[in-house]
């Protein structure tokens, strides 16, 4: 994974998605941010930049995902993956269907995922060390290097879906007290039916979370 570290951006999404038109830019390729001064969050809201948390846009070519994903569920796969990763170093932090970073009941993060032609984009943002009022940051102390590199460690091993699948479902129960929205509609997820292919259904419709 190429990785490209900026000072100040204002959106390592909007910068990462510009840089894809020009057609050298070579796969895979991530870039990552000091500061964001106007990040893009779920439903495009805006996600504060505030400096010492991470900003981080990838794109990988479609062709390199592991063959059992579904492209609208790439947001849990690869957000289980950072999420796996911080467990394994002791945070509490757990996946808010479909792309949402928690702790207990407050977010400290997101996922946010786009096709680009032949190409998928994934935005991230955690806090790792500041939060703005009414969400949490993480509870661990990692620094971004280090993250960085277990995360991309991990993506290129191109785990199965059905394996990173079999681990998130055993924790979806934390979703019940939560909602999440779809549509600009406030859907609950007390009753929520999660599938093999990570859509959920809801009072007999089906709703994928590509964001």
């Amino acid at each position: 994974m190429q990785i490209l570290f900026l000072d100040s951006v204002d959106s390592t999404q909007t910068y990462l998605k510009n840089l894809l038109q020009d057609k050298n830019t070579r796969l895979p390729i991530a870039v990552v941010s000091r500061i964001q001064t106007n990040g893009i969050g779920s439903r495009d809201n805006s996600w504060q930049g505030i400096e010492g948390n991470l900003f981080l846009s990838f794109a990988i070519e479609l062709k390199e995902l592991p063959e059992d994903l579904k492209l609208e569920s790439a947001s849990i796969y690869f957000a289980y993956l950072l999420k796996e990763i911080l467990t394994d170093l002791d945070s509490k932090v757990w996946l808010k269907w479909p792309n949402d970073f928690y702790l207990k009941d407050k977010k400290i993060g997101g996922m946010i995922t786009n096709v680009v032609s032949n190409t998928i984009v994934c935005g991230v943002g955690i806090n790792l060390i500041n939060s703005p009022e009414n969400f949490d940051k993480l509870d661990i102390k990692i620094s971004k290097n280090e993250l960085l590199d277990k995360y991309f460690k991990s993506i290129e091993i191109n785990v199965p879906w059905k394996k990173v699948f079999s681990k998130y479902k055993l924790e979806f129960l934390s979703n019940k007290n939560f909602f999440t929205h779809i549509v600009n509609r406030r859907v609950s997820l007390a009753d929520a039916i999660l599938n093999d292919d990570g859509s959920i259904e809801v009072n007999g419709e089906r709703i994928f979370g590509l964001r």
